[in-house]
């Protein structure tokens, strides 16, 4: 009995939060469709009226629409390898004991708190500026021509810049693994006779494949609404080579001032989303019981 009351006053005080929470969630998700449904132009207000499904047609139709989903599974693939690959790399090394180590871990994780704009900044104009860059004048040294990166190599730029960011989170979590990792297995490999290789790829690899999941998971959640590093650096250009989905929403609403349409992809894209969150999710699922 006493358990029961417990419970009910558990769910009495929490309800609060819970309705705020929902209130906060649900209010902008029900004006975003209710707008999604509507000819809606900032510019134009007196054109507002009922377009029933025009506005997703509109927007599933456009060309640029299957350029940014194009874009935005190559930005979310490219970036998942990358610091999946470099991070594990990472993560080996700060699990060896070497001088120094707490300020090398300080060093690879510095990047996940510098904020996006700052670190795109920091990129566009000392690293990747095609006259006073870094890149370029490693390359004028080494007797090669400077990369203009984000005229001929835009998106592979973005992709640069966001697994920079990204990869001391990936390093972290795997290295948290590493250290979870029991040493008798390795050492009774070493006794008998396995190489460095084959004890990475036998032991350590299978132990690393959920904290590989749980990375690939967070990742993709946060890398379909890449934003502020693009706008920062190529606007989404030139063209459409680095308009992702989220971009493209951003220029709907807030540069064509189409307030419906921008509406009507953001729900494409949550819809999206949610798609590949729930496949991931299973996946993650899948991995945990096995």
């Amino acid at each position: 009995m006493a358990t029961q009351q417990t419970h009910t006053l558990g769910r009495i005080l929490i309800s609060p939060a819970v309705a705020l929470l929902l209130f906060i969630s649900l209010v902008p998700l029900a004006a975003t469709i209710y707008f999604s449904f509507l000819n809606y132009n900032l510019l134009d207000p007196t054109t507002q009226g009922w377009a029933g499904f025009d506005n997703y047609t509109y927007f599933l139709t456009d060309p640029a629409f299957l350029t940014s989903l194009v874009n935005t599974l190559v930005l979310v693939g490219s970036v998942l390898v990358i610091t999946v690959v470099l991070g594990t790399l990472v993560a080996l090394l700060m699990d060896q004991q070497v001088i120094g180590l707490n300020i090398v871990r300080l060093l690879v994780i510095s990047p996940f708190f510098i904020m996006p704009t700052v670190s795109a900044l920091v990129w566009k104009n000392l690293l990747m500026h095609p006259v006073s860059g870094l890149f370029a004048w490693i390359a004028t040294s080494l007797g090669f021509q400077p990369i203009d990166w984000f005229a001929n190599a835009p998106l592979t730029a973005i992709i640069l810049i966001v697994s920079w960011q990204w990869l001391p989170f990936a390093a972290l979590i795997l290295l948290t693994a590493l250290q979870s990792l029991d040493s008798e297995q390795k050492e009774a490999a070493e006794m008998d006779g396995a190489r460095a290789l084959s004890t990475f790829i036998y032991i350590t690899l299978p132990h690393l494949a959920r904290p590989i999941t749980v990375v690939i998971l967070i990742e993709t959640i946060f890398l379909l609404t890449v934003f502020a590093e693009i706008f920062v650096t190529t606007g989404g250009g030139p063209g459409l080579q680095t308009t992702n989905l989220a971009f493209l929403i951003y220029s709907e609403a807030l540069l064509q001032y189409d307030v419906g349409g921008a509406s009507a992809g953001g729900l494409v894209a949550v819809v999206l989303a949610n798609i590949v969150s729930i496949f991931l999710v299973r996946l993650v699922g899948k991995n945990l019981d096995a």
